[in-house]
């Protein structure tokens, strides 16, 4: 009786130091895949920031310069935004769901890899 009691000792504490180890790993696991997302996601960000100061200041550009040829510094910038606003609608009707498939996509990817 006495050896089983320490088989299930042995046995139990096999088990709690499995399972301490399979939890850890899985931390591991968690913080590798995170570090990954987030390597991707920085060099990403600071090309998207570098981008869009190029676009605003291009952008202004072509609002003095197709102010200057309407007359009206405000009717260049009106241009301006209205060419944004028919983008943007044309962007919601037909590339929004596209895109959001493609985002979520790449997310899956990089969360299973």
């Amino acid at each position: 009786m006495d050896d089983n009691s320490k088989l299930i000792v042995a046995l139990l504490e096999k088990a709690t130091d499995y399972g301490k180890t399979s939890y850890e790993l899985g931390k591991l696991k968690a913080f590798e895949i995170l570090a990954d997302i987030g390597s991707s996601i920085l060099p990403q960000s600071i090309a998207i920031g570098i981008i869009a100061l190029f676009m605003l200041f291009f952008n202004l550009g072509i609002a003095f310069w197709l102010g200057e040829l309407l007359g009206k510094t405000y009717l260049g910038f009106a241009a301006v935004a209205a060419f944004y606003g028919f983008s943007g609608i044309i962007f919601r009707v037909f590339l929004h769901k596209w895109i959001k498939e493609r985002n979520n996509n790449y997310i899956i990817k990089m969360l299973h890899k």
